[in-house]
């Protein structure tokens, strides 16, 4: 046996959280087996099971050092094979409420590639790994349990069918459930005798489309083309506007020269065809939108997602949870895509496994009490940001609806506070890096609200907008181009203490 009297884990899932999963267990197991329903591509392309690959995906930074922890060189590889370390704040052109705002360094930075080629760099170095076998074209149906329900219940391994159609059964010492959104888990569970978990869901209706381009070769580029990543909000105009400014419109920058076009929005019909979704980039509120659509070649069709609601299926919450079970990834916490959540969120959990792994011996009952505690903690960072927003919306719906009251207030306040947040971090660094630690999962909203120094600097920036005292411009013409001025050291934080000072 492994270490602890480990012996074999079974990963359903051969996806980003699965293959992270994998990582971690093969430093504790003696075999660790990864199922996957696809025939996995040797090369960065889609495949049927993750359509999502499909649409942009950011990898936040706590999500860059989960993995990094779990592979190291992790990010080093995914640059050497085209992924771009990219800092938003001076290479995204970001259309705010009143327009462009203004060029600058900042304290957050960005490795900016596809969904496929993450996943294939890790499947890369997983499969450096002589503990892990991974068995494509593996369709997991049920599970492998021995006393279903009880206080001394523990799933026991899986069942899956070969692409031949045999049937397969893996006895484990521990499964991990790495099958999405759709995962069967609670129902095969269900039909073994435990009950089904409670649920958090909050659905704010997001659909959103992309397209894939080529961009023009270098020396045909437009000069103003400095930015690498284009980033329009919806507008916060209440009077008679097109329905694409309401889009949140992504032009991504992917590796090998490419781009990945993206409209999405909140409760909206979205384009479903080629001519529609040229004719809603066009119509998007900043012109240089579309201008650059139109300057690239389109080499795929649309790609239309609504699978994008909130779920938590809380595990924690049981009585008594099955042992020898975890779940990571969407299958125990899905979130609004356009949060930029779902991978890191997937990478923390795995490392939430590992430390529990090497901290105790056995797999026992109040192991994986103490898991589910700790991973709750890890996914309330998250869900507390999802909720901020979607629970904002008159037509949402779930369980996590807030009062109508509520709603109403959040939908008033949190673009006025968003935007007063930007605008101070232009000026202030403890603000622009806080709220930046947020964004990236390294500090809970929660951190934020309570912190006096943090709405100190958003407070005092906004008294010096009034008084006419703020030295960085900000709203340039959403009509013209994003302007390629850096203003880094237009001002200077020479300080974080209360009493911050400026220097022109």
């Amino acid at each position: 046996m492994g270490r602890g009297g480990r012996g074999t884990a079974v990963v359903a899932g051969g996806s980003i959280a699965g293959l992270c999963a994998a990582g971690v267990l093969a430093r504790h197991f003696e075999k660790v087996i990864v199922l996957e329903r696809d025939q996995l591509p040797s090369d960065a392309e889609h495949r049927r099971g993750v359509p999502q690959s499909k649409h942009p995906h950011f990898l936040l930074n706590s999500g860059r050092r989960a993995i990094g922890e779990i592979f190291p060189g992790f990010e080093d590889a995914l640059i050497a094979a085209g992924g771009m370390l990219l800092m938003p704040s001076m290479d995204a052109a970001y259309c705010e409420n009143d327009g462009w705002a203004p060029r600058k360094r900042g304290s957050m930075t960005m490795v900016y590639s596809s969904r496929v080629l993450i996943e294939r760099v890790l499947r890369d170095l997983v499969r450096r790994l002589p503990v892990i076998e991974l068995r494509e074209g593996a369709t997991v149906v049920g599970l492998l349990s021995l006393g279903g329900g009880s206080t001394t219940g523990r799933v026991a391994g899986v069942e899956y069918r070969t692409a031949d159609g045999d049937l397969t059964r893996v006895p484990a010492d521990l499964v991990v459930d790495a099958l999405g959104r759709g995962s069967s888990t609670v129902d095969w569970l269900a039909a073994a005798g435990w009950p089904a978990p409670p649920e958090k869901t909050l659905d704010a209706k997001v659909t959103y489309t992309s397209r894939w381009y080529d961009l023009p070769p270098t020396p045909q580029r437009p000069t103003s083309w400095w930015w690498k990543h284009l980033i329009i909000t919806p507008t916060q105009d209440t009077g008679s506007h097109p329905a694409e400014h309401e889009f949140l419109s992504n032009f991504f920058p992917i590796e090998g020269d490419r781009a990945i076009v993206c409209l999405g929005s909140w409760g909206i019909a979205m384009p479903r065809d080629v001519e529609a979704f040229e004719t809603a980039a066009d119509r998007v509120r900043a012109t240089a939108f579309g201008a650059a659509a139109r300057a690239c070649t389109p080499t795929s069709p649309v790609h239309l997602t609504r699978s994008t609601g909130n779920k938590w299926r809380r595990f924690d919450l049981l009585d008594a949870p099955p042992t020898g079970l975890v779940c990571v990834g969407d299958s125990i916490c899905a979130f609004n895509p356009f949060y930029a959540q779902g991978m890191s969120s997937a990478a923390r959990s795995a490392l939430v496994l590992g430390d529990m792994l090497r901290e105790r011996g056995v797999c026992d009952a109040a192991f994986f009490r103490q898991f589910l505690t700790r991973q709750r903690k890890s996914l309330a960072v998250p869900w507390m940001l999802a909720m901020a927003r979607d629970q904002a919306y008159d037509f949402a719906t779930g369980t996590e609806l807030p009062p109508r009251w509520r709603r109403r207030l959040a939908a008033r306040l949190s673009w006025p506070v968003f935007n007063a947040i930007n605008a101070a971090s232009r000026e202030d660094a403890y603000v622009e890096r806080t709220f930046a630690e947020v964004f990236n999962l390294d500090k809970s909203l929660r951190r934020l609200v309570a912190d006096p120094r943090f709405w100190y600097g958003v407070g005092r920036y906004r008294l010096r907008q009034r008084l006419g005292r703020t030295v960085v411009p900000g709203g340039f013409d959403q009509r013209r181009d994003p302007p390629a001025t850096d203003y880094s050291d237009y001002t200077t934080c020479t300080t974080y203490t209360t009493y911050t000072t400026y220097k022109a």
